[in-house]
């Protein structure tokens, strides 16, 4: 049955509460027990235009819940549109605000090589959209038609202060339900005048190949904007203001950009943008630091801001390199054909690589442990936290006045760490990047490391290179400092050079071969899942056996609390020994 259905047949807050995912009591207390004025906290941000915009974000239980609703409504959302599309090709193109599958990117693309492009901003956007529009929206609008009493708890959860307030998780999917039918009544006004129109939340483009802009949308007259009058009736019947300051034409001969992309060949970020990122990005590789102005005062910058900038520029270049022809496989294997993709990047890339490599690898705020993949981390995480105690160097127990808390980080590995770093877990992949640390390491002038990047690898024959690599290319010293470098593989730890370390698993008592999974008691590794016993190497039989993805899932994590995890306390010794000899050395 659809979500938007069951929505509709909704009669009580317990049901509602079942819908979204929470416990009636957990509604009940946030909505009603505790003061509104307590829920959320204010601060201020610059806009780009001048002044400041007040954000309320919401206390963590009500974000819980208001992300719940959020999740729900675009589900309706995804619906409804489902329940149009009769071809199978249907994709709304009309909003592309905080809508699945479309972002700031496809809302540019709408708008390139046109001769005119127009933008107009809706004023006081959010504040437009009171209790009684969203409760009444809910209650009238065909798609859903809701239970009264159900659409005024929806508005309690959505609404504070009586408006939709910026910074919740709710407020931008259901401001694209209420304005949906100014989207298509505006969508119809820019057709009929050879125009292309989309919405970015309060931002609104129409563009053209016309020589001339409409006038009946939009006329420029001695400097001055004069909306159409259909345009203005529309906007004010929609309960909305045009913002008069915003209004703008971009020609063909200028720079056109449509939500802060330029549009004019192919969507991409400012070049005053880019120049100001890589200025900061070349003072913190050198100095560990950056500044930036802010009201006109040179202030320090953040690291975690600058990394937001670089990962939207690197957003809109990955997407321009899906475009190319032939799009550029983003997945390219290091062991099939010894391709280095950071060959291919460009130098926007290249910088944003080498910030993550920075970050990652050499000012790292915790010490980092790379393993041989995300099932390794899974291994270690859990078991870190069931041994805390034992290990304050990698974690802090929870006790009676604070939480848990993870000292160490772990690598993730995705699509763009491959591409990008040229790591995405495996033997390969790390041995590529131990060999090249010392080079990638002395790009930097920026003040020593303080933390220590640790890899921890199966003592294996997948390891075979990598041993090679320690005893006859680095100065890697094994530890004990009496054992032999040929013996890397008896080490407790491996210094290789700098801040790197390598932690192989102990060979067993005979000195044969392990693996991490190795570490787990005979009782956890013979647990059954639906008849399959587990298999952790790659020719496992899928009809009798499941593998190391479902072995972390279903057996690891589902039953964390009461597995042995005594045979991890050697791995995890080492792991604290390179911590420690890294803080004597450093």
């Amino acid at each position: 049955m659809r979500k938007i259905d069951v929505l509709r047949a909704i009669r009580t807050k317990r049901e509602l509460a079942l819908i979204l995912g929470v416990k009636a009591t957990f509604l009940t207390h946030v909505l009603y027990v505790v003061k509104p004025s307590s829920q959320y906290s204010s601060f201020t941000i610059p806009k780009k235009s001048g002044g400041t915009r007040t954000i309320f974000a919401p206390s963590d239980r009500l974000k819980s819940l208001q992300s719940s609703l959020s999740e729900l409504l675009q589900d309706c959302i995804e619906e409804i549109n489902k329940a149009k599309d009769v071809d199978g090709d249907f994709k709304p193109t009309l909003s592309h605000g905080f809508v699945r599958n479309r972002s700031i990117i496809t809302n540019a693309m709408m708008h390139l090589h046109q001769k005119n492009v127009l933008n107009v901003d809706l004023k006081d956007f959010f504040d437009s959209f009171n209790f009684g529009r969203v409760r009444g929206f809910f209650i009238q609008n065909k798609n859903f038609l809701l239970d009264p009493h159900i659409a005024t708890v929806l508005a309690q959860i959505a609404c504070y202060d009586n408006k939709l307030p910026q910074g919740s998780p709710c407020s931008p999917v259901i401001t694209n339900l209420i304005t949906h039918p100014l989207d298509i009544r505006l969508a119809s006004l820019a057709k009929a005048n050879s125009c292309t129109y989309s919405r970015y939340a309060d931002d609104i483009t129409f563009s053209t190949r016309e020589k001339t802009f409409p006038a009946r949308i939009m006329a420029e007259v001695a400097g001055e904007y004069i909306p159409g009058k259909r345009l203005k009736n529309q906007i004010r019947r929609a309960g909305f203001g045009l913002n008069e300051k915003k209004t703008r034409i971009q020609y063909k001969d200028s720079r056109q950009d449509v939500t802060g992309l330029v549009v004019n060949q192919k969507p991409n970020v400012k070049n005053e943008y880019w120049r100001t990122v890589k200025s900061q990005c070349h003072s913190l590789f050198k100095n560990g630091m950056f500044t930036k102005k802010v009201n006109g005062i040179l202030v320090d910058g953040s690291v975690f801001e600058l990394e937001g900038q670089l990962n939207f520029i690197d957003q809109v270049d990955y997407y321009n390199r899906l475009r190319q022809k032939p799009p550029l496989n983003p997945e390219y294997a290091l062991a099939k054909h010894g391709q280095n993709t950071r060959e291919l990047l460009s130098g926007r890339e290249r910088t944003f690589s080498r910030f993550l490599y920075y970050r990652l690898f050499y000012a790292n705020q915790q010490p980092t442990i790379l393993c041989e993949g995300k099932t390794d981390n899974v291994y270690l995480k859990s078991a870190i936290s069931r041994l805390a105690a034992f290990y304050p160097k990698l974690a802090k127990p929870k006790t009676a006045t604070g939480p848990y808390k993870l000292l160490v980080s772990f690598l993730n590995y995705t699509a763009r760490t491959r591409f990008l770093l040229q790591l995405f877990g495996g033997a390969s992949y790390l041995q590529s990047f131990i060999s090249e640390f010392d080079d990638h390491f002395k790009f930097y002038k920026a003040p020593t490391p303080i933390n220590p990047v640790i890899v921890v690898l199966d003592n294996d024959s997948g390891c075979g290179k990598i041993c090679s690599l320690l005893i006859g290319k680095t100065p890697a010293q094994p530890y004990p400092t009496s054992l032999a470098k040929a013996d890397v593989r008896k080490a407790d730890f491996v210094h290789v050079m700098h801040n790197l370390y390598v932690v192989f698993t102990p060979l067993d008592t005979s000195g044969k071969d392990t693996a991490i999974e190795d570490r787990f008691t005979k009782e956890t590794l013979s647990e059954t899942l639906s008849g399959k016993k587990f298999n952790p190497k790659n020719d496992m039989n899928p009809a009798t056996e499941y593998g190391k993805e479902f072995f972390a899932k279903k057996v690891v994590l589902a039953k964390k609390s009461s597995i042995d995890f005594s045979g991890f306390h050697v791995l995890l010794t080492r792991i604290a020994q390179c911590i420690e000899h890294y803080d004597s050395i450093k």
